[in-house]
């Protein structure tokens, strides 16, 4: 029973008392209600009926406050088509689409239409995915409503520029069928947060020492800024016996210096952490909505696109980015870096 039921009950009760009794006054008395109270009742009963006990708010809406439609539509299929988007992240893209609205407005427009919270919005997306024709099966659909535990912190790091730390991690990504075990080895660079991920069915020290020598070093030398020192934590795959271990030889040869976090202290690596949810949540929980993947290679390259809009389109809101997208925090950080280097 709703909370209008319950007072729309205790209205009728009111009148039928009196009518039962034959007398008002003790009615009101046992009901604790007003005499002019129950006549107020009787003669909106005698005016409407029943219907005409429930409680009308006066306050009307400021039709001329609301955006206009095509804003409205434009932000709900956003809301669809990038779920994992915050209202403030959600402002800031649509601004670069030529449409601008407040983060507030956002969510007073996410509200109308059901969708302020993530899940409601991946809900959403599901639906749309359905009337589509893309059929999912219920455990596909339960593994992706696994969200991930909140990070307890992003501590603050020390960075001077781009190159200066890297931060490095590995993110089980999932089992798939025919495939097996994928892990995601991650670096973020943590001035700029350009970020780097690549998939393997392992995780060993050669996976790791792979991952810079593919993707990281190339793109740091082809920016001309050498990349300085290496975060990671204590995992198997990044610590060892120097002359032995394919990860420590790595950053030996490379003149690299390796930082490692303390034991059981994960938030010291907080922003590669917090990179594993946003990618989680970005890129795992929509993709594996839209498609099956029967390869690592396959979602490899879904990977890559989505890397490429990380970096170069997506507006970052961190201590250096500042709404600035990473490779544009990467670029300004260069010429910064090149001016002191010359004094």
């Amino acid at each position: 029973m709703t909370q209008e039921q319950k007072i729309i009950k205790n209205k009728i009760g009111l009148l039928n008392l009196a009518q039962e009794l034959g007398n008002v006054s003790r009615a009101c008395k046992v009901m604790g209600f007003s005499r002019d109270t129950f006549y107020r009742y009787r003669e909106l009963v005698e005016e409407g009926g029943f219907d005409n006990l429930i409680e009308k708010t006066r306050r009307k809406p400021n039709i001329k406050n609301r955006v206009d439609e095509a804003t409205e539509r434009a932000i709900v299929d956003y809301a669809v088509e990038q779920p994992a988007h915050g209202q403030v992240r959600t402002s800031n893209e649509l601004r670069k689409r030529g449409i601008f609205i407040s983060g507030a407005g956002v969510r007073s427009i996410w509200l109308r239409h059901g969708l302020e919270r993530f899940r409601k919005r991946l809900t959403a997306l599901e639906q749309k995915m359905a009337e589509e024709g893309l059929v999912l099966t219920e455990a596909q659909v339960t593994a992706l409503e696994r969200k991930q535990q909140d990070d307890a912190a992003c501590g603050e790091i020390e960075t001077a520029h781009p190159g200066y730390l890297g931060s490095q991690d590995t993110f089980y990504v999932g089992c798939l069928k025919g495939v097996g075990r994928i892990y995601q080895q991650t670096f973020v660079d943590t001035y700029s947060k350009i970020a780097f991920a690549k998939l393997y069915t392992t995780k060993t020290p050669i996976t790791s020492a792979d991952m810079l020598n593919d993707r990281v070093i190339p793109f740091f030398e082809e920016q001309g800024a050498p990349l300085l020192r290496m975060l990671t934590d204590r995992g198997t795959e990044y610590c060892g016996k120097l002359e032995t271990h394919d990860y420590e030889l790595y950053l030996g040869v490379n003149d690299i210096e390796h930082t490692k976090t303390k034991v059981r202290h994960p938030q010291t690596n907080g922003i590669c952490e917090r990179f594993h949810k946003t990618i989680l949540q970005e890129f795992y929980q929509v993709t594996f909505r839209k498609k099956l993947y029967e390869s690592l290679e396959a979602l490899q390259s879904d990977l890559d696109e989505w890397i490429q809009y990380y970096n170069e389109e997506r507006t970052h809101q961190g201590k250096m980015c500042c709404g600035r997208t990473p490779m544009e925090t990467l670029l300004d950080g260069m010429k910064i870096w090149r001016e002191k280097e010359l004094n």
